[in-house]
């Protein structure tokens, strides 16, 4: 996927390093073949998305064809609901699975094959060595580890313990198959990793057919030599790996049909955002959020019910564009593109979140004006509609100060201000309750003020502001969000197989444990949530927006970008805060 700028077509572009290599397979007649190889035990987030347009992207640009293939290796976690939810998000974002559909699990009976020619081979073995065992014998990164007492078990005998394993009788844990590989390799991923493990789980399409399962770094390497993947891309956490998956080719050639080559680049981290499935679960499982579609969700799901667009994301991957080097991105930046994009497509409204109501002293109170209001200042094709002006409407109660701040250029007695698409009002008082809170704001009309009349172009030193007439004023409620965390930190995601905590067997099982009971590392993420993540308000919207269809993007003047909610009902509207118009990104940049 090349980098998108602004720069005249005459410039080249420059490619990014991934590109380069695919280009170059592609001009020696390489048939371009990608995948992406989603675990259907969650919903896909914005780190998915990258994975998604670069996979996606580069088969498409290069004439070749990417496959969906679900990593369905762990019946213990997934579900047809994680399945389906990938594969709409896939197609949101506009990509399709062009090389085909396939699972893991398709490749079962050909991983098993492998297995047994590996114990015949003397490349593998059945193994007793429990987990805490297994950790002891593995070493560390520093100091190499030691031989199981079973790694010289005679191939008759490990052969007729796998296939009792396959036939269900050994308990769970009591026996592992691992590749012989090296215990003394300076990378721990190549210590004899496990292979296969015995998990009593009912598997979502096999059913009980199995109840011995290959783990991933077995599984995917034999997944993409059979589907003829010709470059498998996966992110950087991958690269202490590769060897091992080009270990698994290599010594499953004759069985094989393709060689792949994996190559890695840098995973998406961004400030304020949670990018591990794992602690997204659980802040799903303990209610800290309303499902994977909560809009504060990082989840593709939950960014589109926030209002994001797929053109918006895909704008986000061009510009952060690809490197071997991790990084953070700044949320901001994803704002920013959300925002460059809805302001071409959101027609504009008029919204108060914190209603004061204003009474025009010198309007007749059964005289109402009927006024015409573009939907999109730059696009008049996208239309207009109406709003009903009277002598009492609503303003923002930030919009007014009975005593004026410094420079404050909105309402205050004896200063004007426009009412947007209306007339020129003077700030005549206001009243208080007996709190001294103000309830009622008191305005003159500047009857040939009227916008688009004649003599309506008096100049004054007051701010224009949005309103909503109270004759016709609808109640409606407001979502507005902020980003998971309190801070700009990052947390990354510690399920990915890095370094030595995700070699073991047990991996699986620790996993299921860390959903139910929330480690200290879960603990301390948990700490860092942002207690004011959502703020619910009622206000006032005029009645167009209430006639929109849920996922509808709106832009409410001076306010920000919202998309109206699923949660939405005839008597009140619901809308969630996609972005502010702050462009605080573009603003840090310059």
């Amino acid at each position: 996927m090349a980098i998108e700028t602004n720069e005249p077509a005459a410039k080249e572009k420059s490619l990014n390093f991934l590109e380069e290599i695919v280009k170059e397979a592609a001009d020696r007649g390489v048939a371009i073949q990608t995948r992406f190889p989603p675990e259907p035990n969650g919903y896909l987030h914005i780190g998915h998305a990258k994975s998604i347009c670069i996979n996606f992207g580069l088969a498409q640009k290069y004439g070749g064809k990417c496959n969906l293939r679900f990593d369905d290796t762990n019946p213990a976690k997934e579900d047809t609901e994680f399945v389906e939810a990938i594969k709409n998000d896939i197609h949101w974002l506009g990509f399709d699975w062009t090389g085909g559909l396939y699972y893991a699990s398709d490749y079962y009976d050909k991983c098993y094959e492998i297995a047994e020619d590996w114990i015949r081979r003397g490349l593998a073995y059945v193994d007793e060595l429990n987990k805490e065992q297994m950790r002891e014998y593995r070493g560390t990164l520093t100091k190499p580890g030691k031989n199981s007492p079973w790694r010289d078990r005679p191939a008759e005998e490990s052969l007729d313990l796998f296939r009792r394993m396959r036939a269900g009788e050994f308990a769970e844990g009591q026996y592992t198959l691992r590749a012989k590989i090296d215990m003394a390799s300076p990378n721990i991923v190549m210590r004899d990793p496990t292979m296969y493990r015995i998990l009593y789980k009912e598997h979502w399409r096999t059913g009980k057919k199995w109840c011995i399962y290959p783990m991933y770094d077995f599984a995917h390497p034999i997944g993409d030599a059979l589907e003829g993947i010709s470059h498998s891309l996966c992110s950087l956490e991958y690269e202490i790996h590769r060897p091992l998956y080009d270990w698994v080719v290599e010594h499953s050639q004759s069985m094989l049909p393709a060689r792949p080559r994996q190559i890695e680049f840098a995973r998406l981290n961004m400030t304020r955002t949670v990018m591990s499935k794992r602690k997204l679960r659980a802040l799903v499982m303990g209610g800290y959020v309303k499902g994977w579609d909560d809009p504060r969700m990082p989840t593709l799901s939950g960014l589109r019910r926030r209002g994001c667009t797929a053109a918006a994301i895909r704008d986000f991957v061009s510009r952060i564009g690809l490197s071997k080097a991790d990084s953070t991105v700044d949320t901001a930046l994803l704002d920013a593109c959300i925002r460059d994009d809805l302001g071409e497509k959101a027609a504009r409204v008029m919204a108060v979140l914190h209603p004061l109501k204003v009474v025009l002293t010198n309007w007749d109170a059964d005289k109402t004006l009927t006024l015409t209001v573009e939907n999109h200042p730059k696009h008049p094709e996208m239309g207009s509609h109406t709003v009903t002006f009277g002598r009492e409407l609503y303003i923002e109660q930030e919009d007014f100060m009975e005593v004026p701040a410094k420079k404050f250029q909105r309402m205050y007695p004896g200063f004007e201000v426009r009412l947007n698409g209306a007339y020129i009002v003077k700030c005549e008082g206001c009243k208080k309750d007996e709190n001294g809170n103000v309830t009622e704001v008191y305005c003159t009309v500047d009857m040939d003020s009227l916008s688009g009349s004649e003599g309506a172009d008096r100049k004054i030193k007051g701010k224009t502001l949005h309103w909503v007439s109270a004759a016709d004023a609808v109640p409606f409620e407001a979502r507005l969000y902020d980003p998971l965390l309190a801070d700009d930190s990052a947390l990354e995601d510690e399920t990915e197989p890095i370094a030595e905590d995700a070699v073991d067997a047990e991996e699986t099982e620790e996993a299921e444990e860390a959903d139910a009971n929330l480690s200290r590392a879960d603990y301390d993420f948990l700490k860092k949530l942002n207690q004011h993540s959502l703020t619910v308000v009622r206000g006032v919207i005029e009645p167009y927006a209430k006639e929109c269809a849920p996922g509808t993007a709106l832009q409410f003047l001076r306010t920000g970008y919202f998309c109206k909610d699923p949660d939405s009902t005839a008597e009140l509207p619901v809308f969630n805060r996609t972005v502010g118009l702050r462009d605080a990104f573009a603003k840090a940049a310059k």
